[in-house]
């Protein structure tokens, strides 16, 4: 075992030393990791933070468009106001009728502001993508699958819908199809040929 373990330290005395050039190769790449491992630290930090960042700047931008939608509601709750207001003076029903109708398009006018349009359903093809059908009823003088009356209206976002428009839609019964008349008839001529024949024969 002596032997053994004298042998090793000798093959380690043996061993050719480490040249300058090999040093330099070894602090070079030494260098190189420290280096890359700094950077991987300052991306992960920068990445951390920006994380950070991205969640206030979703919270601020949320919280000013939630402002600024009601800001330019207040305008017409304004109106709103004066419009109950002067309906307890006085006992002119038309002129508060005008006025909740003016309020009534300020708010759609708000609306679009914003990209809210309403769907178009009175009157219109019922389209499934647009329209919820509550009910159907016939009527003859209306296309059938047309709308024909609307509970509630529907609206879109940006050209998408965010609350279909609840409708009743036009079904008209399918038509049974008539017999052919000339059909009809060579039937009839056929019955009483027949049985004229079979007078014929009961005679003879």
């Amino acid at each position: 075992m002596k032997r053994k373990g004298k042998e090793k330290t000798e093959d380690r005395d043996k061993a050719e030393p480490v040249t300058s050039e090999q040093q330099e190769l070894v602090d070079q790449l030494q260098a190189e990791k420290d280096e890359i491992l700094e950077r991987l630290q300052r991306v992960s930090a920068d990445y951390a933070n920006f994380q950070k960042r991205v969640a206030r700047q979703t919270a601020d931008t949320i919280a000013y468009e939630k402002e600024l939608i009601i800001k330019t509601l207040l305008p017409a709750l304004d109106n709103f106001e004066h419009t109950l207001a002067n309906a307890q003076l006085g006992d002119n029903a038309q002129a508060f009728v005008k006025g909740v109708q003016i309020i009534y398009d300020q708010m759609l006018d708000i609306l679009k502001s914003h990209g809210v349009e309403q769907i178009k359903a009175l009157g219109e093809k019922f389209d499934p993508a647009q329209h919820q059908a509550m009910m159907q009823r016939a009527e003859p003088e209306m296309a059938d699958g047309v709308v024909l009356e609307e509970f509630q209206k529907g609206y879109k976002l940006n050209g998408r819908v965010i609350r279909p428009s609840k409708v009743i839609v036009n079904k008209l019964a399918a038509e049974q199809p008539q017999e052919d008349e000339s059909e009809t008839k060579i039937h009839i001529d056929f019955q009483e040929q027949t049985d004229d024949d079979y007078e014929t024969k009961d005679t003879e």
